[in-house]
């Protein structure tokens, strides 16, 4: 462990060690942030407009069991060799995740508190809030399954990221480098679920004001 460390630390001033770092990091933060403008909206819709959950529904628990990283070799078909096609599969994993938590959420709020926004006009100041804790929440419990998507995504058909450092490294026998990777993928994942955690405080302070 000290040899990774000091290894660790010498990586931190090398160029190559950042281009990959910061290749993952956006490669995740894309990906996340694509997942939640798509899926969260989608979620209240789908937990509020009943017509649109009966059509669409079947066809979301039909495919969220599926593992989305078998379809990386058809995104690198389609999308070519960069960073889009992982990026896309990375959102698609956790899109799901954050699209039937809100669901769920919208869905269980009581139907009086509804009525009672629609009829002065505000419905939409009462259905986000109300699915907003738990959506972030899914998305804090993402966050780990993104990482791991993204070290997938990144051990083949790619140049850069830190999973193709690990196993570029692994495949050489170097071992400082593979455990190095495997640091700094872990720590980016600690900084992903801090990020969130720190996203869902603030878009949920309503959450901390004392019950009259």
């Amino acid at each position: 462990p000290l040899d990774v460390l000091a290894y660790f630390g010498e990586a931190l001033t090398t160029g190559a060690f950042w281009q990959h770092a910061g290749a993952s990091a956006w490669r995740v933060l894309s990906a996340m942030s694509l997942a939640w403008l798509v899926a969260f909206p989608l979620g209240l819709i789908l937990g509020h407009v009943r017509s649109v959950d009966n059509t669409l529904s079947p066809m979301v628990f039909l495919t969220y069991p599926l593992p989305k990283i078998v379809l990386l070799p058809l995104f690198l078909t389609l999308f070519g060799l960069g960073d889009l096609p992982r990026v896309l599969l990375i959102a698609l994993t956790t899109g799901y995740q954050i699209l039937v938590v809100t669901r769920a959420s919208a869905q269980g709020l009581d139907k009086k508190y509804l009525d009672s926004f629609r009829s002065l006009g505000g419905l939409r100041h009462v259905l986000s809030p109300a699915a907003l804790p738990d959506a972030m929440t899914a998305l804090k419990v993402a966050s780990g399954t993104a990482v791991a998507v993204l070290f997938m995504a990144e051990s083949f058909a790619t140049r850069r990221g830190l999973g193709f450092l690990i196993m570029d490294a692994w495949g050489r026998g170097d071992q400082l480098e593979m455990f190095t990777g495997i640091l700094a993928m872990s720590l980016l994942g600690v900084a992903l679920y801090e990020l969130c955690n720190v996203l869902e405080t603030r878009s949920c302070r309503w959450r901390n004001f004392p019950m009259a």
